[in-house]
């Protein structure tokens, strides 16, 4: 970025980078990194496609952004990572602190009094589709979702049968789609309602938004981080205030030029460059 100054945020929200796959906009995602300084930065979940992951496919751009990540890091930024769906097999390390890096299933952060619930989302897919009553059960603790989601898909693959996901609902058809995504953020809302939450905040659908869903119970400011597939957007907080990022809009990060040696895809160098900065102790 040159001499610019990098922008002052709060707090970052970025989901569904899913890193390691094709659809993956790495190297936008990459210049949004380098055009800011997040006092928090929230990874909330399917940051690394694990269901697709192949050593074929790991561009330069791709370990780039964890490289850049993990730098943050080192320069006071708190990285917590909430698992999805799609990095599911972190879930068993809910709680690892390694210094400013966090792992966990969900997130409760109080923003000037306010209290703010963040958390992927995929456990919905299960609980929507087969019974209501389950996804009450969040109100109770979301984790039993998690293990709920987790068992679900077990026994699909038992019988041979495919994870359930979102990305086959929306194959479905729009109308179902479109359903369903009413369905996820009004469900969201009534748990965070029932909860005396005054946001939710989720990933998953791969839609950005931010609007107050009301109910009988009360209301609540739902809010969406969207993706880095086909929306490129992520959330900022700044001062108690919400907002959506949206790249394409963003002229200034749009302008950084990245090293021609971010391109192709030898990791080699990178790699340990990255465990370099990790473990070097601090002075």
């Amino acid at each position: 970025m040159g001499k610019s100054k990098k922008r002052q945020v709060d707090i970052v929200i970025l989901s569904d980078l899913h890193l390691g796959t094709y659809g993956c906009h790495a190297p936008e995602l990459l210049r949004y990194l380098k055009s800011i300084d997040p006092g928090k930065l929230i990874l909330n979940g399917d940051i690394i496609d694990m269901w697709q992951f192949s050593t074929r496919y790991w561009p330069k751009s791709h370990m780039q952004v964890i490289k850049h990540i993990t730098s943050l890091m080192t320069r006071n930024t708190k990285v917590i990572y909430l698992t999805g769906n799609h990095d599911e097999m972190l879930r068993k390390f809910s709680g690892f602190r390694l210094g400013s890096f966090h792992i966990e299933n969900k997130l409760l952060l109080k923003i000037n009094s306010k209290k703010a619930w963040i958390f992927h989302g995929d456990v919905f897919d299960v609980t929507m589709k087969h019974a209501r009553w389950l996804a009450k059960l969040g109100a109770v603790g979301y984790d039993s979702l998690i293990h709920i989601n987790t068992f679900v898909n077990f026994v699909l693959q038992k019988f041979g049968r495919d994870k359930i996901s979102l990305s086959k609902r929306i194959k479905d058809s729009v109308k179902s789609a479109v359903q369903f995504i009413d369905n996820f953020e009004l469900t969201a809302a009534e748990i965070a309602i029932d909860n005396g939450y005054d946001y939710v905040v989720c990933g998953h659908i791969h839609k950005p938004a931010m609007k107050t869903i009301t109910t009988d119970k009360g209301s609540v400011v739902y809010l969406n981080s969207g993706d880095w597939i086909e929306n490129l957007t992520a959330l900022e907080c700044q001062s108690g205030t919400w907002s959506i990022y949206n790249y394409r809009d963003d002229k200034v990060a749009q302008k950084i030029k990245l090293p021609s040696r971010f391109k192709g895809s030898d990791n080699k160098e990178l790699f340990n460059e990255m465990m370099e900065r990790i473990l070097k102790p601090k002075k």
